[in-house]
């Protein structure tokens, strides 16, 4: 597994409220442009057809369309999803941190070959790089 963690300036109801909500996936998890959840939204084994980018990746498709499957829902406190054709399983943690902030773990989990292959090793980072980003401007706010 391949995780990262960092702060972000915001308490962890927002950052649920952020990462919780189907159509801002693309918004903080760099490897899709869009995304298409199914009725059941966020939910165990719901389905959601995601645009990817074009990042690399020896075995990624440059991009185009892809689903990914809700596996593990805590509300206020985990999301977690598999990617159907690059069979890796992502997601993301929250905890309470000091002064009203969160603390938030983004991982990727998959066969070793599978994660390096699909350029799956720094979604995490990047990941948490978007999420601060977002925080920090509606912080400012």
């Amino acid at each position: 597994m391949i995780e990262d963690s960092r702060e972000l300036l915001a308490p962890k109801t927002d950052v649920w409220a952020l990462v919780s909500e189907p159509y801002h996936l693309p918004d903080w998890w760099p490897a899709y442009t869009g995304v298409h959840p199914d009725r059941l939204g966020l939910a165990p084994n719901a389905r959601w057809q995601v645009r990817r980018t074009s990042a690399p990746g020896l075995l990624r498709r440059p991009s185009g369309e892809g689903m990914i499957v809700i596996t593990f829902v805590d509300p206020g406190l985990e999301l977690r999803w598999r990617d159907v054709e690059q069979g890796v399983e992502a997601g993301i943690r929250l905890a309470n941190a000091d002064g009203g902030r969160t603390r938030a773990t983004v991982y990727v989990d998959g066969t070793w070959w599978r994660v390096a292959l699909e350029g799956a090793r720094d979604l995490p980072r990047q990941s948490l790089i978007r999420l601060h980003a977002l925080c920090q401007t509606a912080a400012g706010l």
